[in-house]
């Protein structure tokens, strides 16, 4: 039986800003900024899960639950790791600031409330009516935004540590992506937007 898509609920999404998420270049606390990058990513999809973990439509709950589930166990990772290489590093979240140098410690700032808000890409709350709909199309573009991320480390790490965890988040999100157009499709639902990250997927 199709999914029911709430009435006016097809452009929630839109409120899932879409920041950079470029960490900046490669060095020696490339790792360190894109951990805090991706502990933050991860749990602006924690909080979005929680809105749909009890909800009626068809999978979308447990799709919910796994995502969240999943990640939770990422961001204790990320913890551990970041305590055991950069013990020297502050507490709060990091970016590297302008101009400056992606192999200096000292060249590391706390990451702003704006920042951590675009990472976590979490946007408006949404209604009871709009919930399915905010979460399926939301989580499509934060998981969009996290293959890039994956990507990036592909690309700029050398920690084989890190590169495993890339290459693990692209193979979990780049099917759950797919997953979640499934189920934006039984809503009636069929966007292109819904394919513009099919670039990123692992071969």
């Amino acid at each position: 039986m199709p999914m029911a898509m709430p009435a006016g609920g097809t452009n929630d999404h839109g409120s899932h800003s879409s920041h950079g998420h470029d960490v900046g270049p490669a060095g020696s606390t490339y790792d360190l900024r894109w951990i805090d990058a991706m502990v933050q990513h991860h749990t602006g999809a924690l909080r979005m899960s929680e809105f749909v973990f009890n909800v009626g439509a068809p999978g979308v709950g447990a799709l919910a639950n796994t995502i969240w589930a999943d990640q939770a166990i990422e961001i204790k990772a990320m913890g551990q790791w970041r305590k055991a290489w950069y013990p020297e590093a502050p507490i709060y979240p990091v970016v590297l600031r302008p101009g400056g140098d992606p192999n200096a410690m000292e060249d590391l700032i706390r990451m702003s409330a704006e920042q951590i808000a675009g990472m976590r890409m979490m946007g408006s709350t949404p209604t009871a009516q709009s919930r399915v709909t905010w979460f399926l199309e939301g989580m499509l573009e934060h998981h969009g935004a996290a293959l890039q991320m994956a990507r990036d480390a592909l690309e700029k790490s050398k920690n084989p540590t890190i590169l495993l965890m890339a290459q693990e988040i692209i193979l979990a999100q780049q099917h759950e992506i797919i997953q979640l157009r499934g189920m934006l499709r039984q809503g009636g639902l069929h966007k292109p937007s819904y394919y513009q990250f099919d670039e990123l997927f692992w071969p």
